[in-house]
């Protein structure tokens, strides 16, 4: 059984002293495939220099997260790093653009910067013809608005750590996104609507992440608070057994589910098998 973790932010500090032995660990997990997440622009550079040394199995997002947008751009508000993207862009294991997208909860960049960031970087991915790797939080309503003006020209992309409820992910399914899904599927106080909402996802449209280091799953025993990809294989039960309980489902198992969602990497991201 082979898994793809789409997304790691091994760039963070947390990861600093072992992020190789972590990677290591995933492997030996049966974790197969990493994605590391690029969150700015340097942290993209670090995450491209990480899959330098691991070719076979590491790839990474280049891209700019709402949080940091207020960053990206001039002195006139507009976004200022095209070039930089596209360049980064062209790494051989440079996989999706992104994480980008609309994050109206902490609200960190402005909003209106927010929105100026994300459609470069849409425009960008039209013109690469690259996947997107994408945030939302609270910002639904604006977020679906940007990606129906440009799905026509996308390649594709993938809702990164979907936690939203059945209307979310079957408007985000009727643009024909994929949808990631993290241990917050294992809360079962903040993670009810995403269990509720898994039910309608189908298995061709399912991707598995464990965001590490966050989101350390709460059905987990482990005396560490960090998340790693090697607990990917947990998500993976926890999904599981609510998906086998639907009558859909039945002569499904989770080796089924495992291929399923490690195809879906394969295919969204044009990753070597």
């Amino acid at each position: 059984m082979r898994l793809c973790d789409i997304g790691v932010n091994l760039t963070n500090n947390r990861f600093n002293d072992d992020w190789e032995a972590t990677i290591q660990r995933s492997l030996d997990a049966g974790v197969d495939k990493l994605i590391i997440t690029g969150t700015d622009m340097a942290e993209s550079k670090d995450a491209l220099l990480m899959c330098d040394s691991w070719l076979e199995h590491c790839y990474a997002t280049v891209g700019i997260h709402p949080h940091y947008a207020k960053d990206a751009v001039d002195e006139k508000g507009e976004p200022n790093f095209y070039q930089e993207i596209i360049q980064l862009a062209s790494h051989s294991n440079a996989v999706a653009i992104g994480e980008c997208g609309l994050d109206f909860n902490r609200n960190f960049s402005p909003r209106d910067i927010q929105l100026a960031v994300f459609e470069a970087q849409l425009e960008i991915a039209c013109d690469l013809a690259m996947p997107v790797f994408l945030h939302e939080r609270d910002a639904f309503e604006e977020q679906i608005k940007l990606l129906e003006k440009y799905r026509s020209k996308l390649v594709g992309g993938v809702v990164h750590c979907f936690t939203g409820n059945i209307e979310q992910i079957k408007a985000y399914l009727g643009l024909d996104f994929y949808i990631g899904i993290t241990g917050w599927l294992c809360d079962a106080k903040r993670g009810q609507e995403l269990r509720e909402a898994v039910t309608h996802l189908p298995l061709n449209r399912l991707l598995l992440e464990t965001d590490a280091p966050y989101l350390m799953p709460k059905t987990l025993k482990s005396s560490s608070k960090r998340n790693e990809p090697e607990n990917l294989p947990h998500i993976l039960e926890q999904l599981a057994a609510i998906l086998l309980e639907q009558e859909e489902h039945a002569g499904l198992s989770l080796q089924d589910i495992a291929h399923a969602s490690y195809q879906n990497s394969i295919t969204l991201f044009g990753l070597e098998k």
